[in-house]
């Protein structure tokens, strides 16, 4: 039996028709299909995979986190939960981030909303089987209070320095009522980056802006974020991607170097490329603006980010960072050169379900998360 499940579907590409100029649209077919893994998982929001390991990690949104290897999921969940999440909406467990070291040291580190609606980041070990985790490891690393029960951010992911990165949302509500996104002293609105590897629960790295500053928050790495559902580092070429999803109107993908510290994303000045309030005018003086921007149209509400793709089964996609809109259903892909976004593409897919999120594993082959409980990974067309 084929390790994977044969249900599969063939993606086209075309021209993006929403870039800016011909120049970067792309007049070249292109042809790949996303093809099944196991079977249906229950409201999965994430996946990846530990350094160098060939199983996968499904993050489900209530608790749970369970392993697939071979194309099989195993009836054990990995890591169970559910009894300290509160899920729904955009609460839950969120992801799940592997050590860089986690052959040696078994650490992994999750993001969820606990029963209080707040953000916890915590550390579990591995028990002596690979395949189920210590549930009673648990090690708080950070806790968040959150206003609201929207805009959780919920991303964590090491970077190619070893830190730690964190996605917080503004806090919630809509317009961001607390000013999160612009205080400095605030860890909501934020990209945040803190060393979990020499220090218990951990230590500020000395590059961060306000490391040693005598304002700002010391764990803060990037300010005047939205809500970073999803980021991404694309090792290869050292960049950083942030699908930050937008208020009502405009989407963004901001994209920069990797190691730049103290960018501000705009958030709650811009929205977008746009001003947030157009009629008192904006300083868009120091602000970092996105790479590309869609608008509310045609059914779209809420970006999706994802991941520039870097593995070998379809070698005409290297390159390509990919995303999609949660309420539209379409997948859409660019290239990043001389800091413009490049041969724009967009895939035609059959109906999958609303995308919630892509996923990466080790060897740099890309999955999509569909709220249908499905997973799809990205093959070369047959």
């Amino acid at each position: 039996m084929n390790a994977f499940a044969v249900a599969a579907v063939v993606l086209i590409a075309c021209a993006d028709s929403a870039a800016k100029t011909p120049a970067s649209v792309s007049t070249a077919s292109h042809t790949m299909r996303l093809q099944q893994v196991g079977d249906r998982f229950q409201n999965p929001v994430y996946v990846t995979s530990p350094p160098g390991d060939s199983r996968l990690f499904v993050v489900e949104q209530a608790g749970r986190i369970r392993v697939v290897k071979n194309g099989v999921a195993s009836p054990m969940p990995f890591l169970d939960i559910t009894s300290r999440v509160k899920s729904g909406g955009e609460q839950g467990l969120l992801s799940v981030a592997f050590h860089p070291n986690y052959r040696i040291n078994g650490f992994f580190y999750v993001d969820y909303t606990n029963k209080h609606g707040d953000t916890r980041i915590e550390r579990f070990k591995v028990s002596a089987n690979p395949d189920i985790a210590d549930s009673a490891s648990s090690s708080l690393i950070l806790k968040i209070d959150q206003p609201y029960g929207n805009h959780n951010g919920g991303l964590v992911m090491f970077g190619p320095d070893g830190m730690l990165y964190i996605g917080m949302g503004d806090g919630g509500s809509g317009g961001d009522p607390k000013e999160n996104g612009q205080n400095r002293n605030a860890l909501l609105g934020k990209i945040l980056r803190i060393n979990v590897t020499r220090t218990d629960p951990y230590s500020i790295p000395a590059a961060n802006p306000f490391a040693n500053a005598a304002e700002g928050k010391p764990e803060v790495w990037a300010t005047g974020i939205r809500n970073p559902w999803r980021f991404a580092f694309d090792r290869t070429a050292g960049l950083m991607y942030i699908a930050d999803v937008g208020q009502g109107e405009i989407e963004e993908v901001d994209v920069v170097q990797s190691s730049r510290a103290g960018v501000n994303y705009g958030w709650n000045i811009m929205e977008g490329d746009a001003c947030y309030h157009p009629s008192s005018g904006c300083n868009k003086a120091g602000l970092e603006l996105p790479v590309l921007t869609y608008k509310h149209i045609a059914n779209a509400c809420s970006i999706t980010g994802g991941f520039v793709y870097r593995g070998r089964r379809v070698p005409s996609i290297i390159g390509h960072y990919f995303y999609a809109d949660y309420c539209a259903g379409w997948i859409h892909s660019f290239k990043y050169e001389n800091g413009a976004a490049t041969d724009r593409r967009e895939w035609t897919i059959p109906d999958i379900g609303h995308i919630v999120s892509f996923g990466e594993d080790s060897s740099g082959e890309l999955y999509v998360v569909s709220e249908s409980g499905k997973i799809w990974f990205f093959a070369a067309a047959t």
